[in-house]
């Protein structure tokens, strides 16, 4: 029985959506821009990478054709020779450039509403609201209260934390509520139950994640998140390519933080792994592992968390070449009657002013054995759901196609 793969490269646009207006985004190019950085010297680091971007398997599995036909640019790296995957752009419906929107509608439910986002401005918190965090979760007040990246408020407040209690608040230009605080000063089970608090309260808001972001150190200097985060996301409109698959009697794995953007919705094995070294680790274990008829869905979160939002250039540049480097481990596990599509969720060009996510395209990379190597067009993030579907023989949704059906091996 066939198995499909979803990986998802975590904030790996293309290139500006056509409503790019609408958020701000025209220009913005994730993948065009670390090419041309690398390859005009602004993408070196010493100690850890130089020269232009090698993405030599990505390449191969028509990367290059699908930013091009995204961007109307031929990216900065070098073509390949043989196409050996079936590649495409994707074009999200989905009213926002967030983590839940870009995974639900790649898994078969675009977000067709409004989530609430918080003011950029301090305070950018309903005083109600912190009010009654403060009174449920027994707090001495908080910190905070404002639209900030996260390691740099936690550099800053960090120390006064320690001091006096007060969880770090923080929000971003996504639809979220963030809780920073001390694993050892502050409890990491204490955390959670707060943050499980704050997802109850902001329920009424239409408020997309509340995020438990604990931090260990002593110092500015050496405070450092740890690998504990955990999302409180509310559950999908509707039911998702997961819901279908586990209705099936089918196994769906989630590797990362995806379980915990559906909600644990439609999940059989939830596997926690933190850093992308420990998620390639984790989808190797799984693709050894998974029965036949298995959904996979694993998130590599560096590229967004680590590079993107910080707007290291280098960074990003040497984490693709790590994955580049891995894909093949990827391909050898495959099965011959496996699925796997490489994609992302949205973008988050480290070149962009700020340190959010940027609207743009994502490539949608299929590949396996029975793939037949050519181009997929411009594709509903939809229909990534639903050629995942019509290959493990589930009832496909509403709202994508299959972009193509795959040949019994």
């Amino acid at each position: 029985m066939p198995r499909a793969i979803l990986i998802v490269l975590d904030s790996f646009g293309i290139g500006a959506a056509a409503d790019a207006e609408r958020f701000g985004d025209v220009g913005s190019d994730t993948f065009g821009h670390i090419a041309a950085a690398c390859a005009d010297g602004r993408g070196d680091r010493a100690g850890l990478r130089a020269g232009p971007l090698m993405l030599p398997n990505l390449a191969r599995l028509g990367l290059g054709r699908a930013a091009a036909a995204a961007s109307g640019r031929v990216p900065a790296i070098a073509p390949a020779a043989t196409l050996t995957g079936a590649a495409g752009h994707g074009v999200e419906r989905s009213r926002g450039k967030d983590t839940p929107s870009g995974h639900w509608e790649l898994m078969g439910v675009p977000v067709d509403f409004d989530w609430h986002y918080f003011p950029q401005r301090h305070p950018c918190f309903p005083p109600e609201l912190v009010a009654a965090l403060i009174a449920e979760g027994d707090l001495p007040g908080i910190l905070g209260d404002e639209p900030a990246s996260g390691t740099e408020i936690i550099a800053r407040l960090g120390l006064e934390h320690i001091r006096t209690g007060r969880p770090i608040l923080y929000t971003s230009a996504d639809s979220v509520l963030q809780i920073a605080a001390h694993t050892e000063h502050f409890g990491l089970e204490r955390l959670y139950r707060l943050c499980e608090i704050a997802r109850r309260l902001v329920d009424p808001l239409g408020v997309g994640r509340v995020i438990a972001r604990p931090f260990d150190g002593t110092s500015p200097e050496t405070f450092k998140r740890t690998a504990d985060r955990r999302d409180y996301a509310v559950p999908p409109p509707e039911p998702t390519l997961l819901d279908r698959a586990q209705a099936a009697g089918r196994e769906v794995v989630a590797i990362g933080k995806v379980s915990d953007i559906f909600a644990g919705r439609g999940v059989t094995r939830k596997v926690k792994a933190s850093g992308n070294a420990a998620i390639f680790a984790a989808t190797i274990q799984a693709l050894d592992t998974a029965a036949d008829g298995a959904l996979i869905v694993t998130n590599f979160v560096d590229f967004d968390m680590e590079y993107g939002h910080r707007r290291d250039v280098a960074g990003y540049a040497a984490a693709l070449e790590a994955f580049d480097r891995g894909l093949p481990e990827i391909e050898a596990r495959l099965r011959p009657d496996d699925l796997a599509i490489a994609t992302a969720d949205h973008g988050c060009d480290p070149t962009w002013p700020g340190s959010d996510h940027t609207r743009e395209f994502v490539p949608i990379l299929a590949f396996g054995p029975q793939v037949v190597p050519g181009d997929l067009g411009a594709r509903a993030f939809a229909d990534v759901a639903e050629t995942f579907a019509a290959h493990l023989g589930l009832a496909l949704g509403v709202h994508g196609r299959p972009m193509f059906r795959s040949t019994p091996a």
